[in-house]
């Protein structure tokens, strides 16, 4: 008895397919209706042409060009997500398309001298796509720009990838001490370090349980990087402790980023597994000055981390 394979897509491309049909079904159904009509209105207002009369290099240009419009319109639908970009590079190439897509079919439908829209439809939406292409192009350059600027603002974290914390791919406390030493030679320029800890942790990780407190704390390690200037240097110091090393940083400096990290980590609003918001408070521990240890400059920011009360000043 012969047995027959079938050759199926596999589950991680049928996911994809169907990622992109779900996000983007608006922009590919507009493309379909839209090729649609111009394919129809030509049909109505024209005739047929001879084979003789089809000149088909014409057909194969224009319709190559038609085509990679339409390749490329999958391509950026199957690799983004919604937004003002995709919706720019969508539209643009569309244009593009609809303006290639007349002139394949003025190759094989005559159309009469009155008829006046498909000459608009060539010349205007060429035009006009690439205008829109140009603004996507412009915007997809920018959001680039703000990929890379906070993947340089990671990359102090990647150059011990042997070091890394299991959980946040941060690097730990060995880390810190070696970097921290390392600023601390640059005895010109203060050096900053912050303390910073989630209140009553132990409370929100028996509230959350264990696979949802992990993952807070994964994020919130995103959302302080997110704060973070391109030369500070973010480490998990240890369970809910994460420390901040801030080169060249003046006292008052230090003070206004370390509330701002204090006020973006309180508004943070976790959602859980089940869909409920969960917040946290992080209380912060200054240490500034030119000259100490690296081990002293920590005891102090942990030593201030513990004062960190309304009613107790902290010393830096």
């Amino acid at each position: 008895m012969k047995t027959t394979y079938l050759c199926n897509k596999s589950p991680v491309q049928e996911f994809f397919v169907k990622q992109t049909l779900t996000l983007h079904r608006w922009p590919l159904a507009a493309l379909l209706l839209l090729a649609n009509g111009v394919l129809l209105a030509n049909l109505v207002a024209g005739d047929p042409k001879s084979w003789s009369a089809i000149t088909w290099l014409d057909i194969a240009g224009e319709g190559g060009a038609a085509f990679l419009s339409l390749l490329w319109i999958g391509l950026i639908l199957n690799s983004r997500p919604s937004g003002r970009v995709t919706r720019l590079l969508v539209a643009g190439l569309t244009a593009i398309f609809l303006a290639y897509w007349q002139d394949v079919l003025d190759e094989v439908i005559a159309l009469p001298v009155t008829v006046a829209w498909d000459h608009w439809l060539e010349s205007g939406a060429m035009p006009l796509g690439m205008i829109l292409l140009t603004l996507g192009i412009y915007h997809w350059h920018r959001e680039q720009q703000a990929i890379s600027a906070q993947l340089r603002k990671r990359e102090r974290i990647f150059r011990e990838h042997r070091r890394f914390d299991a959980l946040t791919s941060l690097n730990g406390a060995p880390y810190l001490r070696e970097q921290l030493t390392m600023e601390l030679r640059h005895r010109e320029q203060p050096v900053a370090l912050i303390m910073l800890d989630l209140h009553c942790f132990d409370h929100s990780r028996r509230l959350l349980g264990s696979a949802d407190s992990d993952r807070l704390l994964q994020e919130l390690a995103e959302l302080l990087l997110l704060n973070l200037r391109h030369s500070d240097l973010l480490c998990r110091y240890a369970g809910d402790r994460f420390a901040v090393v801030l080169p060249r940083t003046s006292h008052a400096l230090a003070r206004a980023l370390a509330d701002e990290l204090q006020k973006a980590a309180t508004s943070f609003a976790f959602k859980t597994r089940r869909g409920e918001t969960h917040y946290v408070h992080v209380m912060h521990g200054l240490a500034v000055s030119f000259e100490d240890s690296a081990d002293t400059r920590i005891a102090r920011a942990n030593r201030n981390l513990l004062q960190a009360r309304p009613d107790q000043p902290r010393v830096a």
